[in-house]
C-alpha cells in the first residue's frame, strides 16, 4: 500500500473513534439513581435441595461373593433452603432411595410417617418422606435478614445401603419437595466422583391452594393451613411456653354421626426426647421414668427430681380420670375431664362430644427456645370396648391458635401459644367382621329368621362339637332367642322335626356376636303399624349409655313413637334411640335362676309406631317395615339376607326386593293364577 494511502486510512480511524466515544457527561450520570441494576444472582429464587454425600459408601461385614447383597455404610445430608418470599410450612423432602437403604440414625429431622428407627426403605411404594424436627416452618430471607437458622432445614442421615456401584456415590435415584405447590426439576445424574448435587424448586402457577394456607409474608406465623376434618378431631394446644417446657391442652372431639368411644387410650411417639412432667384431667397408663433416669434427660435435668416425673416413654398412653376426680385440685378441675373415656356423637349428648386433659412437657437440646415446639408424632386412639370403632390419625396440621374466654370474663378472648390438629376417621377394613347382629321376625310367621353363621366371625381355634361354618342358619321358635346359642341345639332340632324342614350334618355354627337385636313386626292395620325391638347382650361386659339407631329406608317418614326408650328422628333416614334416664344400662350375660338354667342375656325393648298417612303404598310385610341398617354403639351390625315368609313369598333384603316383588306379581298374572 501506498504511503498516501496508509495516512489517509490512518486519519480516517482517529475521526471515526473521536466521533463515537462517549463524553464524560455520558459515562458518570450525574444521579446516581439512575445508574443500571446490577445482573440478578443466577441462583435459586425458590426452595434449593441439596443432597450431600460425606465420603461416599464404605464396604462393611459381613462380606459377600454376591455383589448386589454387599453391604455398605454411607453418611449423607439433605438440606433445604427457602430462598423465596414465602414461608415454607411444615415442610417434607421425599427422596427415592434405589439400593435398599435403611435409615439407621437421623439428625434434626424424622420420618414423616412416624415410624421407628431403623427403617427399612424398601417398605415405601414411592418415596420416603423426611420432616424437621427442629425447624420446621422455615422463615423467608427477607423476613429474617438471610438468618440460616431459620430458614435452611437439615437432614443428617446415617445408614447402611447393598450393591453400590464401583464409583461408591450411590446417590439416590431423585429427591424433590413435598409440596404441591412448588415444582421441583429432574435429578440430574452426577458424575462419577460427585458427592454432592443440588436442584432448584420454583412455585407452581398452575397450584390452586382453595385457601388451604393464608399467605403473609410479613407476619410468617399466620402462614397456617385449614383444620383438617375427620369423625374425631384432637387439638394439641401449647397454651404456656418456655424455653425448656411448655404446657400443651389436648382435645379430642367427637364428630362422627354414630361412633362413640368408651375408656378411650390416647398415644402418640414424641420427636426429640420430650417427656411428661405432670398432667391434669389424665393419666398416663405407665408411670414410668426410668427413660430419663437412664437417657439424656437426666444428664440435662440434673436438678430436677425424676421420682414426680410421670412418663418418659417415647410412646406414651394416656387414659382418662373416671369421674371421682373431677374435683381433685392436683388431677382434676380441667374441662371435659374425667368421664372415665367416654365420647358420645351429639346426637346422642352434646354436652359429652368431647375430652380434655392438660399436660407440662419438658423439651431437650437443642430445641430450648420458647419458639421451638415439635408436637407429637403417629397419634393413635382406640376405644377400650369391643363395640367401639377403629380409627386411622392423620399427620398434625399447624392452624390458627385456639381463642379461649378470657379467664377475668370480660368480653375477649385470649389467644394460645401454637395449635396444632389431628383428624382421625373410622376406618372399616374388607376383613373385619361386625360386633353385633339383627334377627327378624313377625306377627304373620311364627319361625324367626336368625342371625347368619358366623356373622361377627368364627373362632379360629373353637373347642366343642363340630360344626359347619358355611351351612345357612336355620330358622328357631322365638323362646330360642332368650338362650344363648349353645344351648339352643335341641330347640333347633325339634323346629326344623315340626316345620319339616331338613336338618343339617355338621349343623351351622352360631353368630358369634357379642349383642344381638331382634326386629319384630308386631302389628300392621290401614292406617299404621308397629314393631318391637328387643337387644340381647350376650358377652361380659355391660353397656352403660348404650345408643342404637336404624335406618328405615321407606318407613322413615311414618314414624311416631318409642314408648320405652328416647327415640328422634336423626335425617337420612335414621331414627336414633337410647334408654330412657336411670334404664340405660344394658347389662351383661348373668347365671340362670338354677344351676341347670342356661345363661340368661341382658335384655332391653320397646315397641316402635308408625303412621301410613305420611307413607302411602307401603308394603309392610314386603320389606317395607325392616330396617336396611342396624347399629348399637356406632358398629353396624350383619343383617339376615332375607324377610320372614309370608304366604309362601320369600322376601330378598336389599334394594331388588321391589323389582322382585313386582316380577312374581306380573308372572301370576301372565299365568292367570
Amino acid at each position: 500500500m501506498e504511503a498516501s494511502s496508509k495516512l489517509f486510512l490512518l486519519l480516517f480511524l482517529s475521526t471515526l473513534a473521536l466521533l463515537t466515544t462517549p463524553s464524560f457527561s455520558q459515562t458518570t450520570p450525574a444521579d446516581a439513581s439512575l445508574a443500571p441494576a446490577p445482573a440478578p444472582d443466577p441462583g435459586c429464587n425458590g426452595v434449593e435441595l441439596t443432597y450431600d454425600l460425606w465420603g461416599g459408601a464404605t464396604k462393611i461385614r459381613p462380606f459377600v461373593t454376591d455383589p448386589t447383597q454387599q453391604a455398605y455404610t454411607f453418611q449423607a445430608r439433605a438440606t433445604v433452603l427457602n430462598s423465596g418470599t414465602t414461608t415454607l410450612k411444615s415442610w417434607s423432602i421425599l427422596i427415592k432411595f434405589k439400593y435398599k437403604e435403611i435409615i439407621v440414625t437421623l439428625k434434626d429431622a424424622v420420618l414423616t410417617n412416624g415410624a421407628d428407627l431403623p427403617y427399612n426403605t424398601t417398605l415405601d411404594a414411592n418415596a420416603t418422606s423426611f420432616s424437621g424436627s427442629t425447624n420446621t416452618d422455615l422463615l423467608t430471607p427477607i423476613a429474617t435478614a438471610n438468618d440460616l437458622s431459620l430458614i435452611q432445614g437439615t437432614v443428617d442421615m446415617v445408614g447402611t445401603l447393598f450393591g453400590a456401584p464401583k464409583t461408591l456415590n450411590p446417590f439416590p435415584e431423585s429427591i424433590s419437595l413435598e409440596d404441591p405447590s412448588y415444582i421441583c426439576p429432574p435429578f440430574a445424574k452426577p458424575g462419577n466422583y460427585t458427592f454432592s448435587v443440588k436442584m432448584c424448586c420454583v412455585p407452581n402457577p398452575k397450584f390452586n391452594p382453595n385457601n388451604t394456607v393464608i399467605s403473609n409474608i410479613t407476619d410468617p406465623k399466620k402462614d397456617y393451613k385449614d383444620p383438617p376434618t375427620g369423625d374425631l378431631i384432637i387439638t394439641y394446644d401449647v397454651i404456656q411456653a418456655y424455653p425448656s417446657s411448655y404446657l400443651a391442652l389436648v382435645t379430642i372431639e367427637n364428630f362422627a354421626r354414630l361412633g362413640r368411644l368408651d375408656n378411650w387410650h390416647l398415644s402418640w411417639t414424641w420427636k426429640n426426647n420430650e417427656f411428661i412432667n405432670s398432667m391434669r384431667g389424665a393419666y398416663p397408663l405407665d408411670v414410668d421414668a426410668t427413660g430419663c433416669i437412664y437417657g439424656p434427660q437426666a444428664a440435662y435435668y440434673q436438678n430436677l427430681d425424676f421420682s414426680t416425673v410421670l412418663n418418659c416413654q417415647r410412646s406414651p398412653v394416656i387414659l382418662d380420670l373416671p369421674l371421682s376426680h373431677y374435683n381433685n385440685t392436683q388431677l382434676g378441675k380441667i374441662d371435659n375431664c374425667c368421664r372415665n373415656g367416654t365420647i358420645l356423637p351429639k346426637a346422642m349428648d352434646p354436652a359429652q362430644t368431647k375430652s380434655s386433659f392438660q399436660m407440662q412437657v419438658f423439651k431437650m437440646p437443642p430445641d430450648l427456645n420458647i419458639t421451638t415446639i415439635s408436637p407429637p408424632t403417629k397419634f393413635k386412639i382406640a376405644g377400650g370396648s369391643p363395640l367401639n370403632p377403629d380409627y386411622t390419625c392423620n399427620p398434625a396440621v399447624r392452624v390458627a391458635p385456639t381463642e379461649f374466654p378470657d379467664p377475668s370474663g370480660l368480653e375477649s378472648h385470649k389467644s394460645g401459644f401454637a395449635t396444632w390438629k389431628i383428624g382421625c376417621n373410622i376406618t372399616v377394613n374388607a376383613n373385619t367382621k361386625p360386633k353385633c347382629c339383627v334377627t327378624f321376625s313377625g306377627f304373620y310367621n311364627d319361625s324367626v329368621l336368625p342371625c347368619s353363621t358366623c356373622a361377627c366371625g368364627c373362632p379360629a381355634n373353637r373347642a366343642g362339637p363340630t360344626c359347619s361354618t358355611t351351612t345357612p342358619a336355620m330358622l328357631l321358635p322365638p323362646e330360642a332367642l332368650l338362650v344363648p346359642f349353645d344351648n339352643r341345639t335341641a330347640k333347633t332340632q325339634a323346629w326344623a322335626s315340626l316345620k319339616h324342614l331338613p336338618l343339617p350334618n355338621p349343623m351351622p355354627c352360631g353368630d358369634y356376636c357379642g349383642v344381638s337385636i331382634n326386629w319384630h313386626i308386631a302389628t300392621d292395620y290401614n292406617k299404621g303399624w308397629s314393631a318391637r325391638i328387643t337387644l340381647f347382650n350376650w358377652g361380659q361386659v355391660n353397656f352403660a349409655d348404650w345408643f342404637a339407631a336404624i335406618v328405615m329406608d321407606d318407613a322413615y317418614d311414618g314414624y311416631e313413637k318409642m314408648y320405652s326408650f328416647n327415640g328422634s328422628a336423626v335425617g337420612n333416614n335414621t331414627i336414633f334411640m337410647q334408654g330412657l334416664e336411670g334404664l340405660n344400662y344394658l347389662v351383661k350375660m348373668s347365671n340362670g335362676s338354677t344351676s341347670s338354667d342356661p345363661m340368661v342375656p341382658g335384655k332391653q325393648q320397646t315397641v316402635v309406631s308408625f303412621t301410613k298417612k305420611t307413607t302411602p303404598g307401603i308394603n309392610i310385610i314386603s320389606g317395607g317395615g325392616f330396617p336396611s341398617k342396624v347399629y348399637f354403639n356406632g358398629d353396624e351390625c350383619s343383617l339376615p339376607t332375607m324377610f320372614p315368609q309370608s304366604a309362601g313369598f320369600r322376601n330378598v333384603v336389599g334394594p331388588a326386593r321391589q323389582a322382585v316383588f313386582a316380577l312374581l306379581v306380573s308372572l301370576v298374572m301372565i299365568l292367570g293364577l
